[in-house]
């Protein structure tokens, strides 16, 4: 196994990676996948302590964080140093990837297998990843782009963009997050969408199939789809139906938010 201590600019090649692991503070990280050797490029590090690099050929598993950076106390580092570092890590698009800031904005980009990310304020973009997705944030914004796979979504006030989506399964929730979601649902694909007072945008083909069910205990819900029943009633509001010969789904639940269910281009 070898380990470095970085204090500055450095770049590093690796062996084989199957596993990355990365958590820092702030400043900014991308993690992109790459047909290339793996490596680590460091542009900048300010902190009194020092990135450790942990690097297990045998294993192919590839760590970079603060020696005392764990992934239960993110949030415990809102109320610390703000220790600074931009990164650039490129391993293959087959690599398990858990990517962790604090308040550094994030971009991930490429991997078709078991992607995680938290967050605790910093902005994360999420770009042509497939497979096993995972986005958790306090208030950091996500931004997902050509999705193609699973993505669950958890967030306090962050929002969710989902642009150009082709989910499996898009499973989000929030509290008071914005969730903005432009879908082309594939025919056993499920979406399930959930806030308190968040409101909930959805965008869907014009020839979409798909059964949907809307329901907001006092936030308005409205429809651009003509097939969609509205029901009103004190302490519900609710639109539900069938579009084209159904199969896909889509099921909005909120307290208080509003839900816009809207036409796209046809497919």
């Amino acid at each position: 196994m070898a380990q470095w201590t970085i204090d500055g600019p450095e770049q590093l090649t690796f062996g084989p990676v199957t596993a990355l692991d990365v958590r820092i503070v702030a400043g900014k990280l991308n993690v992109l996948a790459s047909d290339g050797p793996p490596g680590l490029e460091v542009s900048e590090v300010e902190s009194a302590s020092p990135l450790i690099v942990t690097y297990d050929e045998e294993a192919g598993e590839l760590s970079v964080t603060y020696k005392d950076l764990t992934w239960d106390g993110l949030l415990g580092w809102l109320r610390r140093d703000k220790r600074r570092s931009v990164l650039t890590l490129t391993v293959p698009k087959t690599c398990t990837v858990n990517a962790g800031v604090v308040t550094a904005p994030a971009v991930v980009a490429g991997f078709e297998r078991q992607t995680q990310v938290r967050s605790v304020s910093g902005e994360i973009v999420l770009d042509g990843v497939s497979g096993d997705v995972s986005a958790t944030t306090v208030s950091g914004d996500v931004e997902s782009r050509a999705m193609a796979g699973d993505l669950a979504f958890k967030s306090v006030s962050g929002d969710l963009t989902v642009a150009d989506g082709i989910p499996r399964r898009l499973k989000a929730n929030t509290v008071s997050g914005r969730i903005t979601a432009d879908l082309a649902l594939r025919p056993t694909g499920h979406v399930t969408l959930n806030s308190v007072s968040g409101g909930i945008l959805v965008r869907l083909p014009e020839n979409v199939e798909a059964d949907v069910a809307v329901r907001s205990t006092s936030g308005r819900v409205v429809s651009t789809f003509d097939r969609l029943v509205n029901q009103s009633k004190p302490g519900s509001q609710s639109m539900s139906g069938r579009l084209g010969g159904g199969m896909a789904s889509l099921t909005v639940t909120t307290v208080s938010g509003e839900v816009a269910l809207l036409k796209g281009e046809k497919e």
